[in-house]
């Protein structure tokens, strides 16, 4: 008789549960188990005390100067309502009035989040006090042009601010490296333009998933971010349950770079053997929000399948697609060379992820478990009603013997190098 190994994956806000032969299991890999080791509050307040590379924030900001606070959106786990209090305390302490400070959500090119949206990110305290607002893209100053040739466009209020506080969540990036530091300026303010220019160099060989050494894409941001300035950032890391493991602040660099290290030393596994079978999750709401969000996880799946092997993406996608350059690239029924061969002829952003996806396509058999995208045609991806479905519909094409890595936070992993003798 099969004996089965259940797995949690998580769906959205909730979980599906994978049932694999247990003889045909390599194993289910996660973040380094890292605890909360203080309390949140503490850890937080101690960042603000001990800041990495730069003065304490009260003793940078001045009375009567505007300040510029950019907040995550809803398509990053950073909790900006649980920081923000902590910030806005150190500004009072410098004697900074409410009335001259702005939240700004750095939505990048990402959606306009409602007033409910704005408010949850901000949390109600702070929203109803302190003005809280999108980014808009159209709305930009030109500051200059990057070494690497990218227009700088930063959105006015950001750029007429005095000072300016980034706040975000540090976590591995497909091709910036790391999430965080002044990437909450670059892209997170910046106009369609800039953002284009910019991620047009994740066609580099550098522009990797956990290296932000030599990476183009994060050098060009920096480089653009630091002709508006950075200012002072506050970065944690989140577990999957959003609970804040660490917290850096101070310099947009050094700071970020500590973060940047924490999370190399909890999310870089290395993995026995590449498999046959990938099952991987995002990691749930919100990075499986939508398709755009949920690809980064593709990502970690490919360094982990033999090719030809399959990988299972479980992801929930409530809002679809995500992106509307992105529909029309993913359902244009082009095929997974031909949309790597546009996307080289001239880079469109959001197309860029499609051929981010048709890449992975052209290495491993795509399977997406999603509900909300079942009506669609994805160009190198194949629907499957359930992950058990998936599957069966697996081991029937690989064999009754394939071996199977499970990945429940895609995400927020980075498989390396296969151990020797593999």
């Amino acid at each position: 008789m099969t004996s089965y190994t259940k797995v949690q994956l998580p769906f959205g806000r909730t979980h599906l549960q994978a049932q694999i032969p247990s003889a045909n299991l390599i194993g289910v890999f996660e973040p380094h188990g890292i605890q909360q080791t203080a309390d949140e509050h503490v850890l937080i307040s101690e960042a603000l005390e001990h800041p990495i590379g730069s003065g304490r924030l009260r003793e940078l900001v001045l009375p009567g100067q505007k300040v510029a606070i950019m907040a995550s959106d809803l398509t990053r786990p950073c909790p900006s309502a649980r920081l923000l209090p902590f910030v806005l305390q150190e500004l009072a302490d410098a004697g900074v009035r409410e009335e001259d400070v702005l939240v700004i959500a750095a939505l990048g090119l990402h959606r306009e989040m409602t007033p409910t949206e704005l408010e949850h990110m901000a949390g109600p305290d702070v929203y109803h006090r302190i003005q809280v607002i999108n980014h808009n893209p159209q709305d930009v100053v030109y500051l200059g042009t990057t070494q690497r040739g990218t227009p700088v466009e930063v959105f006015r209020l950001v750029v007429e601010a005095d000072f300016r506080v980034s706040l975000g969540n540090v976590e591995f990036h497909y091709f910036v490296g790391y999430s965080g530091g002044a990437k909450a300026i670059i892209p997170g303010c910046a106009s369609k333009k800039t953002v284009t220019a910019n991620h047009a160099w994740m066609v580099h060989p550098d522009a990797v998933s956990g290296s932000y050494v030599g990476n183009p894409v994060r050098a060009d941001l920096e480089e653009a971010a630091a002709m508006v300035g950075v200012g002072f950032i506050l970065n944690v890391v989140v577990d999957a349950h959003h609970h804040i493991l660490a917290a850096v602040a101070g310099d947009g660099i050094a700071a970020h770079r500590v973060g940047c290290d924490w999370i190399a030393q909890r999310g870089k596994l290395v993995i026995p053997k590449q498999s046959d079978i990938v099952v991987v999750s995002p990691g749930g709401y919100p990075k499986d929000v939508n398709l755009y969000q949920a690809q980064k996880a593709l990502d970690s799946a490919a360094l982990a399948v033999r090719p030809g092997g399959i990988i299972i993406l479980v992801a929930e996608c409530p809002e679809g697609l995500g992106n509307a350059v992105f529909e029309q690239w993913i359902t244009s029924g082009l095929t997974c060379d031909q949309l790597l061969d546009r996307i080289q002829q001239e880079f469109v952003l959001g197309g860029h992820k499609a051929a981010a996806i048709a890449k992975v396509a052209l290495q491993a058999q795509l399977m997406l478990v999603s509900p909300n995208l079942v009506d669609l045609s994805l160009s190198g991806i194949e629907h499957q009603a359930a992950v058990n479905v998936a599957l069966d519909t697996a081991f029937a094409r690989l064999g009754s013997g394939a071996r199977v890595l499970v990945f429940p936070q895609g995400a927020s992993i980075l498989p390396q190098r296969l151990a020797d003798g593999e």
